[in-house]
């Protein structure tokens, strides 16, 4: 319980409710997360990455024999002379690569029994991952969903494009809303299918409970053009029940349905944690076949020590 309680006071959170100080505190922590490009890029602007195709850039490539119709501004004059036949310099392009991040802060999503919410965790995550591509002077845009709206940021290079992002999650995070359920994890994607352009580097940042056959269509769409990430969120209660000495009866939630179930019995604890088990499997196969990276994230500890500079 000290330990937690440290955490909380060291990241200036309450661990259910989002304030911009506790955000705003990822920017010096840039160095957790690596946003190198794995995939080769199809942006069409100009920026800080190398593409595979060969062209006019600021990067070096190769040297190759001159042909019709390469620019004579491009001819090597020292490999033609040492060989004594005409070579051409080849360039890779640098181009930019936009970052999208699509928050999901809906109704499961409020829910977390050590450390923090995962709706907490994932805006924590998603104010990581601006500030990393801030830093590396990608443009940084968002698609956030709650539990009646959706909020999209155009992608933009500047500070003021975290900080809108920022804005944007503390306004749409509302873990004591008691609306009802509206939106749909197959609409966030649709959305983001149609906002998230050809080369971008997109990340996903949810529980996945709304994963549905709609939504893994748009997210194999999405990953055709785009290198995605899917970060899934999850607290240890969902993973196995608490044990307990005497046996007692408890009332669980996921924020829209409530269910009793009695801790302290083996069958019943097994029986659980296989449910979970195989629903989380189903949800990373979904993912695989979606081509997206998987990385699993808990809303127990503090991303500093979860991550260690990867993705």
């Amino acid at each position: 319980m000290q330990q937690i309680q440290h955490w909380l006071e060291q990241h200036c959170t309450d661990g259910v409710h989002l304030n911009s100080r506790e955000l705003v505190a990822y920017r010096s922590q840039t160095p957790l997360l690596d946003l190198t490009p794995q995939k080769a890029i199809q942006a069409k602007l100009a920026g800080a990455y190398l593409a595979k195709t060969k062209g006019r850039g600021m990067e070096f490539d190769e040297a190759r024999h001159y042909q019709p119709g390469d620019d004579i501004r491009a001819i090597d004059w020292r490999v033609t002379a040492r060989t004594g036949k005409t070579h051409t310099k080849l360039y890779r392009e640098e181009k930019e690569r936009p970052v999208f991040v699509l928050t999901d802060l809906s109704a499961s999503m409020h829910f977390g029994t050590q450390f923090m919410y995962k709706s907490v965790q994932a805006a924590h995550l998603t104010a990581l991952i601006a500030w990393a591509a801030k830093k590396r002077g990608d443009r940084i845009g968002g698609l956030i969903v709650n539990q009646d709206d959706y909020k999209e940021l155009k992608p933009k290079t500047t500070k003021k494009a975290v900080l809108g992002l920022i804005h944007g999650l503390l306004a749409m995070h509302r873990p004591d809303s008691d609306v009802p359920q509206q939106t749909s994890f197959a609409e966030a994607c649709a959305r983001l299918r149609r906002i998230a352009r050809p080369g971008s580097l997109v990340f996903i940042i949810s529980d996945f409970r709304g994963l549905d056959e709609v939504a893994k269509q748009h997210l194999s769409r999405i990953s055709r053009h785009c290198e995605l990430t899917a970060y899934m969120v999850s607290d240890p209660l969902e993973h196995h029940l608490p044990r307990v000495m005497v046996p007692q009866q408890v009332a669980l939630t996921d924020g829209q349905r409530t269910q009793s179930i009695m801790l302290g019995e083996k069958r019943t604890e097994q029986e659980y944690a296989h449910r979970y088990q195989a629903r989380q499997n189903a949800i990373k196969q979904t993912l695989r076949q979606c081509r997206s990276q998987i990385m699993p994230i808990s809303c127990a500890e503090p991303l500093a020590r979860q991550l260690g500079g990867r993705r």
